[in-house]
């Protein structure tokens, strides 16, 4: 997963993301957003070397087994979100919007359609997707090390991390 913030281009004037179904002219987009978030959350965790584009990865790690969705601002596609069996599975913002809301719009938005436990995992060095994470109700509930999901040859240690839906007090 990636959300980090970052220096870029000037800012986007109150950017209001409104996130929809992906379709499939959404491709080039999501694919340039992946290949250059991917590069920032390997920098900080595993190492650029295990680098793989979206187009090497998106079939094996099964981007499309379920629900896909992009948040898009003024200036395009800023985003993307993925939920399968209430796992958000990818989760990546265009480094040039970093900061700027549309991860946590995507989040929301993910949440929304999720179960009552939803789960993600997140690399350890990955700062900013894990505040984003805990700011909005996740907790860490193991952390493990194994192999980089899509490119096995290399070591990775990723937090596991649930939100659970408040229950609601049916009598309040």
């Amino acid at each position: 997963m990636s959300v980090h913030a970052g220096a870029g281009s000037a800012p986007e004037e109150a950017p209001r993301w409104r996130v929809r179904d992906y379709r499939p002219e959404d491709w080039e987009a999501i694919s340039r957003i992946h290949d250059a978030a991917r590069l920032d959350e390997l920098r900080d965790s595993v190492g650029v070397a295990a680098f793989l584009t979206l187009a090497e990865t998106y079939e094996g790690e099964g981007l499309f087994d379920d629900r896909v969705w992009v948040a898009e601002g003024p200036r395009g596609v800023a985003g993307f979100v993925a939920l399968a069996e209430d796992e958000i599975t990818w989760l990546y913002v265009d480094p040039a919007r970093y900061g700027r809301g549309a991860g946590t719009a995507l989040l929301r938005h993910a949440l929304a359609h999720g179960g009552p436990l939803v789960e993600t995992t997140v690399l350890a060095g990955n700062e900013r997707a894990l505040r984003l994470y805990l700011r909005e109700g996740f907790v860490i509930v193991e952390t493990k090390e194994g192999r980089l999901a899509g490119n096995e040859v290399f070591p990775a240690t990723g937090h596991i991390m649930e939100r659970r839906r408040p229950v609601r007090d049916p009598a309040a």
